[in-house]
């Protein structure tokens, strides 16, 4: 069996000779994508008991998170700064990047109903919390020499679905309201953040064994989401169509950098260059091609179950989102 360690080494060297440009350690010293820094933090505890189900094209469902607040957040100790100063040993070309589940996160699985109303009467302070919990984070980071952190999430997609938003209304929450939390909250964390730091956030409708919880275009969600939150880049699901179209990102600012997850990771099937190549150029419609980028979908495994793909089919895929960039954008 291989350590981690001779696992990152590999999955670095993998996206390098792929040609990336930014390189993540493939997140194998978490055992599921958001549960290594969430239940890092002082009053937070997470399962896979959820009542939420995440589903696949058959009809197959599995489990979501549960996260239950049992006390007052608190930053403790930071959880990424090692594997970030490891990572930075390893690449030796590219920029190593940090991911990090965003602070909806916390919030869309959990609920009112899962966090002490002892500890928080009133949820505006657990916000507060939460994000200062972030900020200590990133400043930890910053301090380690990282330049570059991605926020990943899938809550604020979910905002995009129709019975989504039911299911958070049932629950008590008003959508809209949440959406406004998740805003004030990175914004705070990215106002915050240390000079010369790189800020982006990833959503998706879920990445689960090749599963999702959502879909629904960006419409509901897209003016407020792209003017109003506060980060250098949006990573945005588009690899199916339960992403809809590009007229969202109309709403786009000419300051914000658009990543265009096109290729799925979800499946092994290898996408069509020119199909990719025409869907770049049908989003520039759009947002001009300079501000454009394209990546996969989502990370290739969220959990260590991982996703119904091999290391080749990452490694074809990988060596096809740069082949097309390069066609598209140049290889300077």
């Amino acid at each position: 069996m291989r350590s981690r360690t001779r696992c990152i080494r590999e999955v670095a060297k993998l996206q390098e000779d792929a040609g990336l440009r930014s390189i993540t350690d493939g997140e194998f010293r978490r055992r599921i994508w958001w549960s290594e820094f969430l239940c890092s933090l002082e009053g937070v505890e997470g399962s896979y008991r959820g009542a939420e189900r995440f589903r696949d094209e058959k009809g197959h469902t599995v489990p979501a998170p549960r996260i239950d607040v049992t006390g007052k957040i608190r930053w403790v100790r930071s959880v990424n700064v090692a594997p970030c100063r490891f990572l930075k040993s390893v690449v030796t070309k590219g920029t190593p990047k940090v991911t990090m589940p965003a602070p909806q996160t916390l919030y869309g699985f959990a609920s009112r109903a899962t966090i002490s109303k002892t500890a928080y009467p009133d949820l505006a302070a657990f916000w507060d919390d939460l994000a200062d919990a972030y900020v200590a984070e990133l400043r930890a980071l910053g301090e380690a020499g990282c330049t570059y952190v991605q926020l990943d999430e899938v809550m604020t997609s979910c905002l995009c679905d129709e019975r989504q938003r039911a299911k958070f209304r049932a629950r008590g929450d008003e959508p809209d309201a949440m959406l406004e939390d998740y805003v004030r909250a990175v914004n705070k964390i990215a106002a915050n953040r240390p000079a010369g730091m790189t800020l982006a956030m990833h959503t998706c409708r879920g990445n689960y064994q090749g599963h999702w919880m959502a879909e629904g275009g960006y419409d509901p969600i897209a003016e407020r989401v792209f003017n109003g939150i506060n980060v250098d880049a949006f990573f945005l699901e588009y690899d199916s169509p339960r992403a809809g179209g590009f007229a969202p990102l109309r709403f786009m600012p000419k300051d914000k950098v658009v990543v265009l997850g096109l290729v799925s990771t979800k499946t092994p099937e290898l996408e069509s260059a020119d199909a990719l190549a025409s869907r770049i150029a049908e989003a520039a419609r759009y947002v001009p091609l300079e501000r454009l980028c394209l990546s996969p979908q989502c990370g290739f495994a969220s959990n260590y179950l991982g996703n119904p793909v091999t290391i080749d089919d990452e490694r074809r895929k990988l060596e096809l989102v740069v082949k097309v960039a390069e066609s598209v954008w140049g290889s300077a």
